[in-house]
């Protein structure tokens, strides 16, 4: 297992101007990060091909790897020509990632106000048409392309397996959040089991949970069936982390695991705490 940090955890301080990406990377290596997952958000990366040139190498002389680039993307569009063209887009996006030397990506896949098993049920193949044609361009690189357990319209674990089955592509997986699932509230333990076979790298992101009928005020947001959630640090959460990771560990998963901060608290202190919190958790798992 390589425990690592997604940029996403430090965008505060990207957004603010606090930390340019050089020094998130160089900030996630000093706290003993061996990895950094790049997300796009508080910096511009899409068609930077010199500042993709920039991270690479920087990462490369702080000793870590570079995991998983992860972007959005969605292919429930107005017509068929916007379709192709957000296919063509990716398929840039997955060119930018081979220069960034990963292995891994994440996409988006789509957005819908209409959440229910028969939406998705009907746009399942075109969903998946999209993504065999960007799986397929991206074998060429060697990348292993995945869709995330998030955005609510594909966040259920059975969803995100019925579009890998329909993609049907060995290169094709799942950005596995184990935190996400709450947000269609489902069990993460019992949704990180069913969908762990298929992961090509796990997030672990935390959050409060309460009652829909105990509204906690603001900074808080809805799950699909009205509980309350916000964002915390890593093991200060109501999501079970540590059984959590004993279902990862005991399965014998050796991949990419990145945290992802998202939580009211200063972004560098919250990360740090997170980060600190999954090391101590894993090792002390038999």
């Amino acid at each position: 297992m390589k425990l690592g940090v997604s940029t996403y955890s430090l965008y505060q301080a990207l957004k603010s101007g606090e930390m340019s990406i050089m020094d998130v990377i160089d900030w996630i290596a000093d706290q003993g990060g061996e990895h950094v997952e790049i997300v796009p958000l508080g910096y511009d990366l899409p068609g930077n091909l010199a500042l993709a040139d920039e991270i690479r190498e920087k990462a490369e002389a702080r000793g870590i790897d570079i995991s998983n680039y992860a972007i959005g993307a969605n292919f429930l569009t107005e017509s068929e020509e916007d379709y192709l063209k957000e296919i063509e887009r990716v398929k840039g996006e997955v060119d930018l990632a081979a220069r960034l030397g990963v292995k891994l990506m994440r996409h988006d896949v789509a957005r819908s106000d209409d959440l229910s098993i028969r939406n998705f049920n009907a746009n399942l193949e075109r969903l998946a048409e999209a993504c065999r044609q960007i799986a397929d361009y991206a074998s060429q690189y060697g990348i292993v392309t995945s869709v995330e357990n998030h955005g609510f319209f594909i966040q259920h674990s059975d969803r995100v397996q019925a579009l890998i089955h329909a993609v049907d592509r060995a290169n094709f997986r799942t950005t596995l959040d184990i935190g996400n699932f709450v947000c269609v509230d489902e069990d993460s333990a019992s949704a990180v089991t069913n969908n762990l076979p298929f992961a090509s790298i796990v997030h672990v992101k935390d959050f409060y949970i309460r009652p829909s009928y105990q509204n906690p005020g603001e900074g808080w947001f809805r799950s699909s069936h009205g509980t309350y959630l916000r964002g915390s640090i890593v093991g200060h959460g109501d999501v079970d982390v540590r059984e959590v990771l004993r279902v990862i560990k005991s399965s014998g998963y050796d991949g990419y695991i990145s945290l992802e901060f998202e939580g009211m608290e200063e972004c560098k202190t919250g990360t740090l705490i997170g980060l600190q919190n999954i090391r101590r958790l894993w090792n002390e798992i038999n």
